[in-house]
């Protein structure tokens, strides 16, 4: 947190690891994230983003897995909706910055504008330990206005 707040992220970095995440919260996989991925770009094709976005917030809802949780952002790297913590639903994250100083919602958005789909790596702030550990987000575009996500802590 001590570099977030050199950086001037500790607000917005607080109301991000807000949202509770068990404490056994099993580490989650690169292949759990993709297949979360799909299920959640199904959902959106299937109900459109607003719908999908309440399957995604609804803790029974099977999108949240433990750590695992979908975000949904626009191609300017606002978030539309964010699985966990609402308060971030809305944020312009195009300035966002991890604690390395990489604007890591920018560089997903570029991504999925690019290529469509594939891995974004970044330093975050685990909410179950507390520490800036490195995170990986596989994130893929759903429409030419919308891509999804989901992040796993890399060990």
């Amino acid at each position: 947190m001590k570099k977030l707040a050199i950086l001037g992220l500790a607000p917005l970095a607080a109301a991000l690891f807000a949202a509770a995440v068990p404490a056994q919260a099993q580490t989650a996989t690169k292949d759990a994230a993709v297949a979360l991925v799909d299920k959640a770009v199904a959902d959106v094709k299937k109900k459109g983003v607003e719908a999908a976005c309440k399957d995604f917030a609804d803790p029974n809802g099977g999108y949240i897995q433990g750590e695992l949780y979908v975000f949904v952002q626009d191609m300017q790297a606002k978030m539309i909706c964010h699985a966990t913590n609402a308060k971030m639903n809305g944020k312009d994250l195009s300035q966002l910055k991890d604690a390395d100083g990489k604007q890591f919602s920018k560089a997903m958005a570029d991504l999925a504008q690019s290529k469509g789909a594939g891995w974004v790596d970044y330093q975050w702030v685990n909410p179950v330990t507390k520490q800036i550990e490195p995170k990986t987000s596989y994130i893929k575009r759903v429409s030419d206005d919308v891509f999804l996500g989901v992040g796993i802590y890399r060990k």
